[in-house]
């Protein structure tokens, strides 16, 4: 028995995909359970991409211009985000810093130094592993994007409150009701949030893509030259593949 099927550690893959490890000769239920899965899957971040573009369009629009802005006059982009945000994070520096098309821009993970996150969260805390290093690098007109998807991490609220702290630019992405994020948000810390309003972290992160991609794509039409009223609102092709910038945009949601 494998560990994924080992009952000690409540089931694995049996409980998430029960139809998988039913006895049957006959292969057609499991594949239409399978595909029903899919289906069902796809469906809700097209609509949940849909949701966000609605929502949030408009608000993307302009936090693209800011960061255009910020970028001009000198500014750099910093990212961080926890396990799965973390590698979204680091996703997020190098589309801007080695864009597959456009202007290469000014970037770093926060994520990506392991000499630096484990000193820090082993002299000083992990509460503080982002917030810190923003201390030592960030200078006004810089930019601070963070990601959660519970809106809920210690260390990139306290990373808000000192790019905050030093004029940065404050963009967010959260889920759920957005957690600490939304407090911030509402109390001025963050210039930005984008909370994807869905309970199931996959979802979230699927979303989130989608957003920063988007912020990414605009931010280079301001730079170029080109107005984002004038570019295709980040919801204008909810239906395309998942992989495509042009996407619709996701909103806000818990973790």
């Amino acid at each position: 028995m494998g560990a994924a099927e080992d009952p000690a550690l409540g089931g694995g893959t049996r409980e998430l995909y029960p139809f998988l490890y039913e006895a049957s000769a006959d292969p057609a239920p499991v594949w239409a359970d399978a595909t029903r899965s899919s289906e069902g899957k796809a469906t809700e971040i097209v609509l949940l991409r849909r949701r966000m573009a609605e929502v949030c369009g408009d608000r993307v629009a302009v936090c693209a211009e800011q960061m255009a802005a910020a970028f001009a006059g000198g500014g750099r982009l910093f990212t961080f985000g926890n396990g799965g945000s973390s590698t979204d994070a680091q996703e997020v520096a190098t589309a801007f810093l080695r864009p597959p098309g456009g202007r290469p821009l000014p970037a770093l993970s926060l994520t990506t130094d392991v000499a630096v996150v484990t000193a820090l969260s082993n002299d000083v805390g992990f509460d503080a592993v982002f917030a810190r290093q923003l201390a030592a690098l960030g200078r006004r007109g810089d930019i601070a994007f963070g990601l959660s998807t519970s809106g809920g991490s210690a260390n990139v609220a306290r990373a808000f409150e000192e790019a905050a702290r030093r004029g940065m630019l404050t963009v967010g992405l959260a889920g759920g009701h957005g957690g600490m994020l939304t407090e911030l948000s509402e109390s001025g810390v963050l210039d930005h949030l984008f909370v994807v309003p869905s309970s199931s972290v996959h979802r979230i992160q699927e979303a989130q893509t989608t957003v920063y991609h988007v912020l990414w794509e605009l931010t280079q039409h301001v730079l170029a030259g080109t107005p984002t009223g004038a570019h295709a609102r980040p919801g204008d092709h909810a239906d395309s593949r998942p992989g495509d910038h042009a996407e619709a945009l996701p909103a806000s949601g818990p973790p």
